[in-house]
């Protein structure tokens, strides 16, 4: 019998080393200046930034589900990278933590050159925009495990905060002001129900156009990252709600004291083509409870601060709170 090798198992050494090599110029470019060494150790380091008196390390990991099958059967990989950061440092931002550093776990059934290092470019620019470093990952490639041409991403982000403004809740009070800021899109939740409904009851294909953009565009728009938003406001904002999976009426609950409610004017809300098209075949309750519908992140807001947090953002006002019971209720 003849001798085999890794290769022969589906696992390419030397395509494994070149992609590192491709790599590390954009991860070099993701750099700030607390990031201690280079790439190739075994761990990240990362100096803890000065100028926090009781600082407080906080984590996040999510992934970008099944908007990953879009862009492998459409194969455009070059957002999916950005959602990846963006839903970990969004969540991180409503604990009121700075985004320090980014990792990736990044696994295949065998690592295409062209494709991966597009994944992690857009990785790279979503650090980039959230003034995040990419300090680390890992990219496997396990054949047998994974279906021909199939991936899987994760992310993992670590934050610091002020242990004194963690506690975001007992800083929102009766009469405090919604404020939505928009999302770019559908962002990366409530996927598996979009292709449903696209790709299975209406057969559409991907250049079918809604409005004046074909729906592969719309699908794989990247989710907005808000940290920039965030650090800029972030003395005038009470309270921030990233509105992910269960929409509004299941994230918005999370900021909220026991005896206040959201008041929310639905008329009110910029609701995004893609959402309105999406109704005519889906309930009103089940959009809502599913999609963000065109806001991607709720500042909780004291009215002295409205003008200034709608001056210097893209926000606008859905609502206020009043006395209740911690509930979403939608006008």
């Amino acid at each position: 019998m003849d001798n085999i090798n890794y290769k022969d198992a589906g696992v390419d050494i030397d395509v494994g080393n070149k992609f590192v090599e491709y790599i590390k110029p954009l991860v070099k470019s993701t750099f700030d200046k607390n990031v201690i060494g280079g790439i190739g150790s075994f761990a990240g380091a990362y100096e803890l930034p000065t100028g926090y008196k009781e600082p407080v390390i906080l984590g996040a990991t999510d992934g970008v589900g099944t908007k990953l099958k879009i862009a492998i059967e459409s194969q455009k990989f070059d957002t999916i990278g950005i959602d990846l950061v963006a839903m970990c440092v969004n969540d991180l931002i409503c604990n009121f933590a700075t985004p320090m550093f980014f990792l990736d776990y990044y696994a295949t059934d065998k690592l295409i050159l062209d494709q991966s290092i597009s994944i992690i470019e857009g990785i790279a620019k979503g650090c980039i925009q959230s003034e995040c470093s990419l300090i680390g990952g890992e990219s496997a490639e396990m054949p047998g495990m994974y279906a021909k041409g199939d991936f899987d991403l994760a992310g993992f982000c670590t934050g610091i905060a002020e242990k004194s403004e963690m506690d975001r809740v007992s800083k929102v009070k009766d009469g405090d002001i919604l404020i939505a800021l928009p999302s770019s899109g559908i962002h990366s939740n409530g996927y598996s129900l979009v292709r449903k409904l696209f790709f299975e009851k209406l057969n559409l294909d991907y250049d079918y156009e809604i409005g004046d953009k074909k729906l592969i565009d719309i699908l794989l728009t990247p989710t907005k990252i808000y940290v920039k938003t965030f650090k800029k406001l972030k003395n005038k904002i009470n309270a921030l709600a990233h509105i992910t999976g269960g929409g509004i009426v299941e994230n918005l609950p999370r900021v909220l004291p026991k005896d206040l409610s959201a008041i929310i004017q639905k008329d009110k809300i910029k609701v995004l083509p893609i959402f309105k098209y999406m109704s005519k075949y889906i309930e009103e309750k089940e959009m809502f409870r599913t999609f963000n519908m065109g806001v991607g992140m709720i500042l909780v807001v004291s009215p002295n601060h409205v003008e200034d947090i709608i001056t210097n953002s893209d926000g606008y006002i859905i609502g206020e709170l009043k006395q209740g019971n911690g509930e979403v209720i939608l006008h």
